[in-house]
């Protein structure tokens, strides 16, 4: 099985300008109380330059949380104009939004670490033995 190339350096270069304008616009034009705290993760550009996929991190309330893809949907096309007018590029890729929960995820494994290494506190991994029984040899 063959690994897929590496992005060219023009599309590292594209992707990284696309989320450095987006990390701005959505900075500015949504409030932290309307949506949460928004930020641009990566961005990842088709190799025709004509379509992008932003992964977004959130933290925030559920209710933020739900409401955050619809906002930045509905606004989608502002965000495509508004990159349009700061970009030098032939064309605006045309961006789709993703939220990414790689953050989440990651604050979930470090909270089950600290819980591990707490001391007095029995590790998940092991299982208790009942007193008088040897463990099992294998």
């Amino acid at each position: 099985m063959q690994t897929p190339k590496p992005p060219s350096r023009r599309l590292q270069r594209v992707s990284e300008l696309l989320r450095r304008e987006m990390s701005e616009i959505i900075r500015r034009d949504f409030a932290i109380e309307e949506v949460g705290l928004l930020t641009v993760n990566d961005v990842i550009v088709a190799p025709d330059l004509r379509t992008a996929t932003a992964f977004i991190g959130f933290v925030g309330t559920k209710a933020q949380r739900n409401a955050a893809p619809e906002k930045l949907e509905s606004r989608a096309s502002r965000i495509q104009q508004m990159l349009g007018g700061h970009l030098r590029l032939k064309w605006t890729p045309v961006v789709k939004f993703v939220l990414d929960d790689s953050v989440e995820r990651g604050n979930r494994v470090l909270a089950i670490l600290e819980e591990i290494e707490k001391p007095g506190t029995p590790s998940p991994l092991s299982s208790p033995q009942p007193p008088g029984n040897p463990p099992a040899s294998p």
